[in-house]
Protein backbone atom coordinates (compact mmCIF):
# COMPACT_ATOMS: atom_id res chain seq x y z
CA UNK A 1 0.00 0.00 0.00
CA UNK A 2 1.10 3.54 -0.75
CA UNK A 3 1.35 5.58 2.11
CA UNK A 4 2.82 8.86 -0.11
CA UNK A 5 1.46 10.14 -3.11
CA UNK A 6 4.16 12.45 -4.97
CA UNK A 7 2.52 14.59 -7.94
CA UNK A 8 5.74 15.83 -9.90
CA UNK A 9 5.93 18.78 -12.07
CA UNK A 10 9.35 17.72 -14.61
CA UNK A 11 8.94 21.47 -16.06
CA UNK A 12 9.45 22.68 -12.81
CA UNK A 13 13.30 24.37 -13.21
CA UNK A 14 14.41 22.93 -9.69
CA UNK A 15 13.10 19.77 -11.28
CA UNK A 16 15.84 19.61 -13.61
CA UNK A 17 18.15 18.80 -11.43
CA UNK A 18 16.50 17.26 -8.67
CA UNK A 19 13.82 14.79 -10.83
CA UNK A 20 16.46 11.93 -11.53
CA UNK A 21 17.50 11.81 -7.75
CA UNK A 22 13.56 11.67 -6.99
CA UNK A 23 12.93 8.50 -9.32
CA UNK A 24 15.86 6.63 -7.96
CA UNK A 25 14.03 7.35 -4.52
CA UNK A 26 10.76 6.09 -5.51
CA UNK A 27 11.80 3.17 -7.38
CA UNK A 28 13.57 1.56 -3.91
CA UNK A 29 10.50 3.01 -1.88
CA UNK A 30 7.35 1.19 -3.10
CA UNK A 31 5.12 3.21 -0.12
CA UNK A 32 5.52 6.15 -2.42
CA UNK A 33 3.69 6.26 -5.73
CA UNK A 34 5.05 8.93 -8.36
CA UNK A 35 2.74 10.40 -10.77
CA UNK A 36 4.60 12.78 -13.22
CA UNK A 37 2.71 15.52 -15.14
CA UNK A 38 3.92 18.13 -17.89
CA UNK A 39 1.16 19.97 -17.91
CA UNK A 40 -1.60 21.63 -15.55
CA UNK A 41 -4.01 20.27 -17.94
CA UNK A 42 -3.18 16.58 -16.62
CA UNK A 43 -3.18 17.30 -13.29
CA UNK A 44 -6.99 16.45 -13.05
CA UNK A 45 -6.34 12.92 -14.37
CA UNK A 46 -3.62 12.76 -11.98
CA UNK A 47 -6.10 13.62 -8.78
CA UNK A 48 -8.18 10.80 -9.99
CA UNK A 49 -5.42 8.35 -10.51
CA UNK A 50 -3.98 9.38 -7.11
CA UNK A 51 -7.39 9.22 -5.34
CA UNK A 52 -8.07 5.39 -5.91
CA UNK A 53 -4.79 4.77 -3.73
CA UNK A 54 -6.20 6.74 -1.12
CA UNK A 55 -2.79 8.01 0.20
CA UNK A 56 -2.63 9.05 3.84
CA UNK A 57 -0.36 12.07 2.58
CA UNK A 58 0.02 13.93 -1.16
CA UNK A 59 3.16 16.03 -1.60
CA UNK A 60 3.55 18.48 -4.44
CA UNK A 61 6.96 18.84 -5.65
CA UNK A 62 7.23 21.26 -7.97
CA UNK A 63 6.74 25.57 -8.00
CA UNK A 64 3.97 27.74 -6.43
CA UNK A 65 2.38 27.25 -9.80
CA UNK A 66 1.99 23.64 -9.53
CA UNK A 67 1.24 24.00 -5.94
CA UNK A 68 -1.41 26.55 -7.04
CA UNK A 69 -2.98 24.13 -9.87
CA UNK A 70 -2.84 20.89 -8.13
CA UNK A 71 -4.86 22.74 -5.01
CA UNK A 72 -7.43 23.83 -7.14
CA UNK A 73 -7.87 20.42 -8.45
CA UNK A 74 -7.68 18.47 -5.51
CA UNK A 75 -10.49 20.55 -3.39
CA UNK A 76 -12.45 22.34 -6.68
CA UNK A 77 -12.52 18.41 -8.25
CA UNK A 78 -13.36 16.86 -5.35
CA UNK A 79 -11.40 13.51 -5.99
CA UNK A 80 -11.69 12.56 -2.66
CA UNK A 81 -14.72 14.12 -1.42
CA UNK A 82 -14.96 15.47 1.75
CA UNK A 83 -11.68 13.60 3.25
CA UNK A 84 -8.57 15.23 0.89
CA UNK A 85 -5.41 14.30 2.39
CA UNK A 86 -3.18 16.66 3.54
CA UNK A 87 -0.62 17.81 1.93
CA UNK A 88 3.07 18.66 1.95
CA UNK A 89 5.09 20.81 -0.45
CA UNK A 90 8.57 20.25 -1.01
CA UNK A 91 10.89 23.11 -1.12
CA UNK A 92 11.38 23.18 -5.28
CA UNK A 93 10.54 26.36 -7.02
CA UNK A 94 11.87 29.84 -7.62
CA UNK A 95 10.32 31.17 -4.71
CA UNK A 96 9.15 28.52 -2.45
CA UNK A 97 6.54 31.12 -0.53
CA UNK A 98 4.01 28.03 0.78
CA UNK A 99 7.11 25.02 1.10
CA UNK A 100 8.77 27.85 3.53
CA UNK A 101 5.69 28.46 5.23
CA UNK A 102 4.75 24.38 5.65
CA UNK A 103 8.70 24.40 7.82
CA UNK A 104 10.03 22.56 4.04
CA UNK A 105 13.56 24.07 3.72
CA UNK A 106 16.87 22.73 2.35
CA UNK A 107 17.22 19.81 0.19
CA UNK A 108 13.53 18.62 -1.20
CA UNK A 109 14.84 15.07 -1.43
CA UNK A 110 15.42 15.42 2.51
CA UNK A 111 12.05 16.89 2.80
CA UNK A 112 10.42 13.72 1.21
CA UNK A 113 12.45 11.63 3.20
CA UNK A 114 11.14 13.33 6.21
CA UNK A 115 6.91 12.95 4.86
CA UNK A 116 7.71 9.37 4.11
CA UNK A 117 9.40 8.86 7.81
CA UNK A 118 6.56 10.82 8.96
CA UNK A 119 3.47 8.58 7.37
CA UNK A 120 4.60 5.83 9.34
CA UNK A 121 3.06 6.97 12.15
CA UNK A 122 0.41 8.79 13.41
CA UNK A 123 -0.08 12.06 11.14
CA UNK A 124 -1.96 14.46 13.37
CA UNK A 125 0.68 16.03 15.44
CA UNK A 126 1.86 17.24 12.38
CA UNK A 127 -1.70 18.37 10.49
CA UNK A 128 -1.89 22.03 10.32
CA UNK A 129 -5.14 23.49 9.02
CA UNK A 130 -4.52 26.48 6.28
CA UNK A 131 -7.68 28.50 4.80
CA UNK A 132 -7.30 28.85 0.89
CA UNK A 133 -7.79 31.69 -1.27
CA UNK A 134 -10.59 31.47 -3.84
CA UNK A 135 -10.45 34.07 -6.49
CA UNK A 136 -12.71 34.47 -9.42
CA UNK A 137 -12.62 37.12 -11.91
CA UNK A 138 -15.80 38.81 -13.97
CA UNK A 139 -13.56 37.86 -17.07
CA UNK A 140 -13.49 34.00 -16.19
CA UNK A 141 -17.06 32.40 -14.72
CA UNK A 142 -15.58 28.69 -13.85
CA UNK A 143 -15.06 27.25 -10.65
CA UNK A 144 -12.41 29.26 -8.45
CA UNK A 145 -8.88 29.09 -8.61
CA UNK A 146 -7.21 28.63 -5.53
CA UNK A 147 -4.03 29.52 -3.89
CA UNK A 148 -2.59 30.52 -0.64
CA UNK A 149 -0.27 34.16 -2.22
CA UNK A 150 -1.71 36.58 -4.10
CA UNK A 151 0.59 39.54 -5.06
CA UNK A 152 -0.88 42.65 -7.07
CA UNK A 153 0.12 46.32 -7.90
CA UNK A 154 3.81 47.04 -8.09
CA UNK A 155 4.61 43.81 -6.46
CA UNK A 156 3.15 41.62 -9.65
CA UNK A 157 4.72 43.91 -11.95
CA UNK A 158 8.02 43.21 -9.96
CA UNK A 159 7.61 39.23 -10.06
CA UNK A 160 6.95 39.95 -13.84
CA UNK A 161 9.91 41.89 -14.37
CA UNK A 162 12.21 39.23 -12.39
CA UNK A 163 10.65 36.75 -14.21
CA UNK A 164 11.18 38.16 -18.16
CA UNK A 165 14.24 40.09 -17.67
CA UNK A 166 16.47 37.76 -14.92
CA UNK A 167 15.08 34.46 -14.49
CA UNK A 168 16.59 34.24 -18.36
CA UNK A 169 19.97 35.39 -17.82
CA UNK A 170 20.78 32.28 -15.87
CA UNK A 171 21.20 34.02 -12.71
CA UNK A 172 20.55 32.51 -9.19
CA UNK A 173 17.59 32.35 -7.84
CA UNK A 174 18.71 34.48 -4.86
CA UNK A 175 20.60 36.54 -6.73
CA UNK A 176 17.51 38.07 -8.91
CA UNK A 177 15.47 38.57 -6.40
CA UNK A 178 18.03 40.94 -4.72
CA UNK A 179 18.35 42.67 -8.08
CA UNK A 180 14.85 42.95 -8.54
CA UNK A 181 14.49 44.43 -5.32
CA UNK A 182 17.38 47.03 -6.26
CA UNK A 183 15.43 48.25 -9.06
CA UNK A 184 11.92 48.63 -7.55
CA UNK A 185 13.85 50.43 -4.71
CA UNK A 186 16.12 52.76 -7.44
CA UNK A 187 13.10 53.66 -9.38
CA UNK A 188 10.82 54.26 -6.60
CA UNK A 189 13.90 56.25 -5.05
CA UNK A 190 14.65 58.47 -8.10
CA UNK A 191 11.24 58.27 -9.97
CA UNK A 192 13.67 57.16 -13.19
CA UNK A 193 11.30 55.32 -15.61
CA UNK A 194 13.15 52.90 -18.29
CA UNK A 195 12.65 49.46 -20.00
CA UNK A 196 15.52 48.10 -17.76
CA UNK A 197 13.41 49.00 -14.86
CA UNK A 198 9.82 48.20 -13.51
CA UNK A 199 7.05 49.69 -14.86
CA UNK A 200 5.13 52.56 -12.36
CA UNK A 201 2.29 50.33 -11.29
CA UNK A 202 -1.38 50.87 -12.30
CA UNK A 203 -3.99 52.44 -10.13
CA UNK A 204 -5.56 50.14 -7.81
CA UNK A 205 -8.80 50.34 -5.83
CA UNK A 206 -9.29 47.13 -3.14
CA UNK A 207 -12.19 47.17 -1.47
CA UNK A 208 -12.57 44.74 1.75
CA UNK A 209 -16.29 44.47 1.66
CA UNK A 210 -17.73 45.67 5.48
CA UNK A 211 -14.17 46.74 6.55
CA UNK A 212 -13.56 49.65 4.40
CA UNK A 213 -11.57 50.36 1.07
CA UNK A 214 -7.99 51.36 -0.33
CA UNK A 215 -7.57 53.03 -3.18
CA UNK A 216 -4.25 54.52 -4.82
CA UNK A 217 -1.12 52.99 -6.17
CA UNK A 218 1.31 50.67 -3.97
CA UNK A 219 4.87 49.59 -4.02
CA UNK A 220 3.35 46.17 -2.86
CA UNK A 221 0.08 44.64 -2.66
CA UNK A 222 -0.30 41.26 -0.96
CA UNK A 223 -3.00 38.90 0.15
CA UNK A 224 -2.23 35.82 1.74
CA UNK A 225 -3.58 32.82 4.02
CA UNK A 226 -0.13 31.67 5.05
CA UNK A 227 1.50 32.80 8.45
CA UNK A 228 5.01 34.41 6.81
CA UNK A 229 5.53 37.12 4.82
CA UNK A 230 7.76 38.38 2.10
CA UNK A 231 11.22 40.10 4.02
CA UNK A 232 10.72 37.64 7.05
CA UNK A 233 7.27 39.27 8.63
CA UNK A 234 4.61 37.23 9.75
CA UNK A 235 0.69 37.95 9.28
CA UNK A 236 -1.38 38.86 12.66
CA UNK A 237 -4.07 35.63 13.13
CA UNK A 238 -7.02 35.83 12.12
CA UNK A 239 -8.88 32.47 11.56
CA UNK A 240 -11.06 32.69 8.33
CA UNK A 241 -9.55 36.08 7.09
CA UNK A 242 -6.73 37.21 4.84
CA UNK A 243 -4.34 38.76 5.70
CA UNK A 244 -4.02 42.04 3.10
CA UNK A 245 -0.27 44.23 3.40
CA UNK A 246 -0.24 47.07 0.52
CA UNK A 247 2.66 49.27 0.67
CA UNK A 248 2.11 53.22 -0.78
CA UNK A 249 3.98 54.21 -3.81
CA UNK A 250 6.11 56.23 -1.87
CA UNK A 251 9.57 56.08 -1.31
CA UNK A 252 9.33 57.18 2.62
CA UNK A 253 6.63 54.36 2.71
CA UNK A 254 9.20 51.69 1.66
CA UNK A 255 12.36 52.88 3.51
CA UNK A 256 10.11 52.86 6.28
CA UNK A 257 9.18 49.02 5.37
CA UNK A 258 12.80 47.81 4.98
CA UNK A 259 13.79 49.61 8.12
CA UNK A 260 11.42 47.71 10.04
CA UNK A 261 12.25 44.52 8.30
CA UNK A 262 16.19 45.38 8.99
CA UNK A 263 15.29 46.01 12.58
CA UNK A 264 12.82 42.41 13.03
CA UNK A 265 9.99 44.68 13.32
CA UNK A 266 8.07 44.42 10.74
CA UNK A 267 4.49 43.16 11.08
CA UNK A 268 4.30 43.74 14.90
CA UNK A 269 3.38 47.50 14.65
CA UNK A 270 1.54 50.31 12.31
CA UNK A 271 3.93 52.01 9.60
CA UNK A 272 2.81 55.20 8.25
CA UNK A 273 2.13 54.15 4.62
CA UNK A 274 2.00 50.70 5.16
CA UNK A 275 -1.60 49.23 4.90
CA UNK A 276 -2.13 45.94 7.25
CA UNK A 277 -5.92 44.64 6.85
CA UNK A 278 -7.98 41.76 7.30
CA UNK A 279 -10.64 40.47 5.65
CA UNK A 280 -13.19 37.18 4.57
CA UNK A 281 -14.44 39.14 1.01
CA UNK A 282 -11.85 41.16 -0.99
CA UNK A 283 -12.35 43.29 -4.23
CA UNK A 284 -9.28 44.23 -6.58
CA UNK A 285 -10.19 46.62 -9.43
CA UNK A 286 -8.15 48.88 -11.90
CA UNK A 287 -6.65 50.08 -14.89
CA UNK A 288 -5.64 46.42 -16.40
CA UNK A 289 -3.43 46.48 -13.21
CA UNK A 290 -1.51 42.40 -12.92
CA UNK A 291 -2.07 40.40 -10.35
CA UNK A 292 -0.49 36.96 -9.48
CA UNK A 293 -2.24 34.31 -7.70
CA UNK A 294 0.59 31.17 -7.23
CA UNK A 295 2.34 32.12 -10.08
CA UNK A 296 -0.63 32.53 -12.53
CA UNK A 297 -1.37 35.79 -13.98
CA UNK A 298 -4.73 37.95 -13.81
CA UNK A 299 -5.83 41.59 -14.67
CA UNK A 300 -8.46 43.26 -12.60
CA UNK A 301 -10.03 46.31 -14.16
CA UNK A 302 -12.94 47.92 -13.77
CA UNK A 303 -15.25 45.99 -15.92
CA UNK A 304 -14.01 42.86 -14.61
CA UNK A 305 -12.62 42.86 -11.25
CA UNK A 306 -11.27 40.33 -9.08
CA UNK A 307 -12.88 39.20 -6.20
CA UNK A 308 -11.21 36.66 -3.32
CA UNK A 309 -13.24 34.93 -0.70
CA UNK A 310 -11.27 32.23 1.56
CA UNK A 311 -12.01 28.78 1.39
CA UNK A 312 -13.09 26.52 4.54
CA UNK A 313 -9.64 25.27 6.60
CA UNK A 314 -8.32 22.75 4.41
CA UNK A 315 -5.28 19.93 6.03
CA UNK A 316 -1.40 20.54 5.49
CA UNK A 317 1.38 18.28 6.73
CA UNK A 318 3.60 21.08 8.27
CA UNK A 319 7.75 19.43 8.64
CA UNK A 320 9.27 21.81 10.71
CA UNK A 321 8.79 20.71 14.47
Amino acid sequence: MSRVALLSNPRSTGNRALLPRVRDYCATHPDVFHYEVEHVSQIAAAMCTIARIRPKVLVINGGDGTVQAALTELHGGRHFGDTPPPVAVLPNGKTNLIALDLGAQGDPLHALERVVELAKADLAPHIVERELIALTSGANETRPVLGMFLGGAGLADSILYCRHKLYPLGLPNGLCHFLTALAVLFSSLFGIRAAFLPPRPAPVRISLVRDGQLSGRFSLLIVTTLEKLLLGGRTQPGRGRMKLMAVDQSPWALLRMVRETLLGRFGRQRVEGVHMEQGDLIRIEGERSNVILDGELFLADRDHPIVLRTTPPVPFLKLAA
